[in-house]
């Protein structure tokens, strides 16, 4: 049985001094949060599951339709996410706008309990990335360009329905659990790219991880209602009890980085691209609510309804992430790029309000943590259709393949995909971008539930759309 599940069994099943337990119970889930040492739900960080990628990648339908193999072409404003460096070849300003749909199913295992075995799935439409591009020359003559960008990077939408029947006689029914996590994180950026020559360029965005169009904010409810009988059977005189746990929390986070990138053209084939995003520890506020109500039909006056609220501040340590990309222009119309990306997910850190630390993956603590670094891979092409006159362009055919592995304690997770898109232009002003993105993981994410009895199997379609504007 889940840690917080045995918690939470044990207090209800105790008749004595209720009213003392009671109040104990709120105090382990308001007051102790900050100490590392106790049980999962204290841990703000521990229910915390990224139900998108957990790997920090770039925007845009063009990249996406190619798989995400995009470090080393980045050639649209959308770079200042892949690859600030990149930048520096847009010669027009630009206004750009993405946006996402995604459908994600779960399908949830639990070994040892099938009746809890059960599937729930989300729909979610997403402004993905806004930005507005502006090159120019300054007085040595050397180019340039500065964009500012607002990108969309973590989502945490996800519902989960299930029952459990426990051994326990006491119990009268099923045990019912219902768990919301909502919200999304932003990042608002400031980029600027130049060229050294005509061969070399560098980029940097700094980003600001706050409150802006949406607020960077997620949240999660619970809700576990249940029915017992007092004292155990088959001891004599029972009373019935109903019981509802109401857990809500709210994560306000902020933070700042930097993405670091450059683009280098070996000859007219080849090009090599590289990126680094910045470690930061950003501040979270932390808003917890628990309602705890028991109520005996048969016995009005010893029903019980106890709130608490607290607030608390702590830090999550985001870890460093880079990544090198290379692609190879085959002719003027075909393509193909490959990239790999690192993220240092055994620094990916919840720290508490007396600096103790855990890894935010799975809670345990960071030194006994065996959390490691991920490391996905992409490969992608674009074939450009011609007219019959070969200059004409009628519209390009896109499409990649990856493997990106989310962290998790002993080894990381294998999830999978694939993507294909293409692309119409209007007027020479105006490109309309669509993607298709399929990404699977199948007995993955154990984490969320420790005691090795629970997986899930991960079904996710997305469909991307941009829209560019060129001045």
């Amino acid at each position: 049985m889940h840690k917080n599940h045995k918690i939470k069994v044990i207090f209800i099943m105790n008749e004595i001094k209720q009213n003392q337990i009671i109040l104990f119970f709120l105090f382990l889930l308001i007051v102790l949060p900050a100490n590392d040492n106790i049980h999962a739900q204290s841990n703000p960080i521990l229910l915390m599951e990224i139900p998108s990628s957990p790997n920090i990648v770039g925007s845009g339908a063009k990249s996406l339709g190619m798989g995400g193999a995009f470090i080393a072409i980045a050639d649209d404003a959308t770079a200042a996410s892949w690859n600030p460096g990149a930048l520096a070849q847009l010669t027009k300003p630009e206004i750009s706008i993405v946006q996402s749909y995604a459908h994600r199913k779960y399908n949830y295992s639990f070994s040892n309990h099938p009746e809890a075995s059960s599937a729930d799935s989300i729909n979610e439409l997403k402004l993905n990335y806004f930005s507005f591009a502006y090159p120019f020359i300054n007085e040595d003559y050397r180019y340039m360009i500065i964009s500012l960008n607002y990108q969309h990077l973590y989502n945490f939408e996800r519902n989960w329905n299930f029952q459990f029947n426990f051994t326990d006689p006491s119990f009268i029914g099923p045990v019912c659990y219902d768990f919301e996590q909502t919200g999304d994180l932003y990042a608002l950026g400031l980029s600027f790219s130049t060229k050294k020559n005509e061969n070399f360029f560098a980029g940097v965005t700094l980003n600001y991880w706050g409150d802006f169009i949406y607020q960077n904010k997620w949240e999660q409810k619970y809700h576990e209602t249940g029915s017992k009988i007092y004292p155990r059977p088959p001891d004599p005189g029972g009373t019935r009890s109903y019981y509802t746990l109401n857990v809500n929390k709210q994560y306000f986070f902020k933070g700042w980085n930097l993405n670091l990138g450059f683009l280098l053209r070996i000859n007219e084939k080849w090009k090599i691209g590289g990126v680094i995003k910045t470690p930061f520890k950003a501040d979270i506020e932390q808003t917890v609510v628990i309602e705890y109500i028991q109520e005996y039909p048969t016995a009005p006056s010893s029903s019980t309804h106890n709130k608490g609220i607290s607030k608390i501040d702590s830090k999550l340590r985001m870890p460093l992430a880079y990544g090198f990309g290379l692609a190879y222009r085959y002719s003027s119309n075909f393509t193909i790029s490959g990239d790999f990306y690192v993220t240092q997910w055994n620094d990916f850190e919840f720290e508490n309000r007396y600096g103790d630390r855990t890894s935010a993956i799975s809670g345990v603590k960071t030194n006994d943590s065996t959390v490691d670094p991920t490391t996905w891979f992409r490969l992608g092409f674009e074939y450009i259709l011609m007219g019959k006159d070969n200059k004409s362009i009628l519209f390009p055919l896109r499409a990649g393949i990856f493997y990106d592995p989310a962290p998790s304690e002993g080894s990381p997770d294998d999830y999978y995909g694939l993507a294909f898109g293409t692309c119409i232009t209007f007027n020479k002003q105006y490109i309309f971008d669509i993607a298709y993105q399929f990404r699977y993981g199948n007995n993955v994410d154990e984490s969320i539930v420790p005691g090795g009895y629970f997986s899930q199997d991960v079904r996710e379609h997305k469909v991307f759309t941009s829209l560019i504007k060129y001045f």
